[in-house]
């Protein structure tokens, strides 16, 4: 099936819609047996998509859980309540005291933050690397080295990375390789092709759509799935199905509404690149973009996040262009309908390993469904603020 056909059907078999269109709402916490013998079945199945206990899920879960397995092509998929859930808790199914892991230096800042004030006090080290380190991982890799840490692109600065260079690497060393995979909603980069076990979303994000639902997962290749799961479990992770009712729907529309994130992103960036506020372009379809190249080489599309460095400015100038928007609100999270604004002055504040040499702010955008014209206007009033205060 493509794509678009793939994200209509993904998790409606007809054990979990029952005849209907979606799959219903099943709320559960006990699940009662008329039997010992049916009790005993439940028991020795409940990590098999079988009712058991609501923590371990209903088949609302199982048809959320199916949904993401097709749509990123793994083995299992393991639901968190919310994205950093699903990084922590998958990183600490695999870990244990004396342990070393390799982080992305460009990683979200609360992976950061889980490395330095978790992971640290277990006694589990963490080395962050260059992303577009390629081959030249393997020189960081040490004989206590259980996970190499990706995310591509990164967080603010959009790199991407070379995953399976990288992957290829982590696995003659028998590393773990997991992916933060949110950017690309699943859909537009598949993980397993390229040599990731395990990939890790904030379905908080694109999965969702509405930016009314937390949400987390981690789907997982065969051999590692076992371990995913009874950790997730024994650490208590289970979420609500009302959001996964929610997280479901929002699936239906993914690929269309990725297409309009898309769509109207490539235009805004065009007509950015004619403004002299705006120097470097970071997304990753633009070859001003880290890693480009494996953009254009693993990549199938983009949607609305990306990132440009102004060509001026300070603290004082980018704070009149933030406060006066009209459409684009400011916000930390992004992948819903609306347009998002987040201004960034001290990049370096949240690097270890390499260096951001740019003197002015960083601006992220998230580009939702508005009309373009409108949101060019509103972009063109900021600009005209900030020349104002220099």
């Amino acid at each position: 099936m493509k794509k678009e056909t793939k994200i209509i059907n993904a998790g409606r078999q007809s054990k979990w819609t029952r005849g209907v269109v979606n799959p219903p709402v099943e709320r559960a916490s006990t699940v009662v047996f008329d039997s010992v013998k049916q009790m005993k079945h439940a028991t020795s199945n409940r990590g098999k998509q079988v009712l058991f206990y609501g923590r371990r899920g209903t088949t609302t879960a199982f048809a959320f859980a199916d949904a993401m397995n097709e749509l990123e092509g793994g083995a299992g998929c393991a639901i968190y309540p919310s994205g950093t859930a699903a990084i922590t808790n998958a990183i600490l199914a695999f870990v244990k005291t004396g342990d070393h892991i390799l982080m992305a230096d460009n990683t979200y800042e609360p992976t950061r933050d889980f490395c330095e004030n978790v992971l640290k006090r277990m006694g589990v080290e963490t080395t962050y690397y260059d992303p577009m380190i390629g081959a030249g991982i393997e020189q960081l890799i040490q004989s206590n080295t259980r996970i190499l840490f990706l995310e591509s692109p990164g967080s603010i600065t959009m790199e991407v990375q070379d995953v399976p260079t990288l992957a290829k690497i982590a696995h003659q060393h028998s590393c773990i390789v997991m992916l933060d995979n949110t950017w690309s909603a699943g859909v537009n980069f598949q993980p397993f092709d390229f040599g990731v076990d395990i990939s890790i979303q904030a379905a908080t994000k694109y999965i969702v759509g509405h930016s009314d639902v937390m949400l987390g997962t981690a789907t997982s290749t065969e051999e590692y799935w076992p371990t995913l799961r009874e950790n997730s479990y024994l650490m208590g992770q289970c979420t609500s199905p009302d959001d996964l009712y929610l997280a479901l729907r929002g699936i239906r529309t993914l690929a269309v509404r990725l297409k309009q994130h898309q769509e109207s992103t490539l235009k805004i960036v065009k007509w950015l690149q004619t403004r002299e506020e705006v120097g470097k372009i970071l997304h990753p379809a633009f070859n001003s973009c880290p890693g480009h190249e494996f953009f254009q080489r693993d990549f199938t599309g983009s949607n609305g996040l990306f990132s440009f460095v102004l060509t001026r400015g300070n603290q004082h100038s980018l704070n009149a262009l933030l406060d006066g928007m009209k459409h684009f609100k400011m916000g930390y999270s992004w992948g819903g309908f609306e347009s998002l604004i987040l201004g960034v002055t001290n990049v370096s504040r949240t690097r270890s390993v390499t260096t951001w040499d740019d003197t002015y702010p960083l601006i992220r955008l998230h580009i939702g469904l508005e009309n373009v014209d409108d949101l060019i206007e509103d972009l063109t009033h900021g600009f005209e603020r900030l020349n104002q205060t220099l």
